[in-house]
């Protein structure tokens, strides 16, 4: 099946084509043309004082109101650029879970291509970091239309392997995309809880917007297995043969307390989080996170 089919359904392009993409904190641009940046950077329209306080550059400070009055005040300025949209997706090995459209690499993939696809409509630059253990592929930020065909690619020619090892992970995404934007991280986050929340913060802290797209199949959210089964690690070697009906009551019970960690961190860290099934219509997930993240800019 060619990539654009495969990871774009025409029925879902149609639909997500129309939703209007917009970062919510501080970033450097919001829609080209259409938005004052709410970032204050070295540009080239002044637009206030404020008050110095301790561990502002002093390069911003302005010695002629200094010379004055005799007060210390930061001159703040205001830009336009375009959003820059960084999808983080992961292809570590518990991603390779679920049959056909189901299988959770497959439907992360579909979402990602969808948002890229937004973006470019929109003459945005989007690019993507593929990632299990450390970052195996790396598509850099474009506006072109073309680049789609990039980011295409590398979801064709990707498979979910190795283990889940986030602490450098996300080092490196910050180096490859050091100038603030929006990251989109796409993952079950299975496997390596704590350094995927830490790396969240690590994001947010440096300057970027962050969405959190959570990524599971239905039987890791519902259990629903009734037979003696065998459950084989995706991500190591053991495995364990059981019946499932008598895990089944612990299983969704620590579900829930993983759950509601990742929620806390994401808020603690003002990350926006949505919880994703792999049966979910891919566009009514991005018209779910998009319509919360426009009404949280109009506030």
């Amino acid at each position: 099946m060619p990539a654009s089919k495969r990871f774009l359904p025409p029925e879902a392009v149609k639909r997500v084509q129309r939703l209007e993409l917009k970062a919510r904190h501080v970033v450097e641009g919001f829609l080209s043309g259409s938005h004052r940046s709410p970032y204050f950077g070295q540009s080239v329209e002044f637009v206030q004082h404020r008050q110095y306080v301790a561990g502002d550059d002093v390069r911003h400070v302005d010695w002629k109101v200094w010379a004055r009055q005799d007060r210390l005040v930061i001159k703040q300025y205001e830009e336009d650029t375009n959003l820059r949209c960084s999808l983080l997706l992961d292809s570590s090995a518990s991603m390779d879970y679920g049959v056909g459209d189901a299988n959770k690499f497959e439907y992360a993939s579909t979402l990602a291509a969808c948002l890229g696809l937004l973006v470019l409509r929109q003459q945005d630059a989007v690019g993507s970091a593929m990632f299990d253990n450390k970052i195996r592929t790396r598509i850099p930020l474009r506006t072109s239309q073309r680049h789609l065909t990039d980011l295409l690619s590398s979801f064709e020619n990707t498979s979910p392997a190795d283990k889940t090892e986030l602490d450098g992970v996300f080092k490196d995404v910050v180096q490859t995309f050091p100038k603030r934007g929006l990251m989109v991280l796409i993952s079950d986050l299975l496997g390596a809880e704590e350094s995927s929340l830490r790396g969240i913060n690590t994001l947010r802290k440096a300057g970027h917007d962050v969405m959190v797209l959570h990524v599971l199949h239905d039987d890791e959210l519902d259990f629903p297995f009734a037979d003696p089964t065998r459950f084989d690690g995706l991500e190591a070697s053991d495995h364990l043969t059981c019946n499932p009906r008598a895990l089944r009551e612990g299983y969704l019970e620590a579900l829930e307390k993983f759950l509601d960690r990742v929620r806390r961190a994401c808020a603690a860290s003002k990350s926006d989080y949505l919880l994703v099934r792999t049966s979910d219509a891919p566009d009514a997930v991005l018209a779910k996170i998009l319509s919360d993240r426009m009404q949280t800019v109009r506030r």
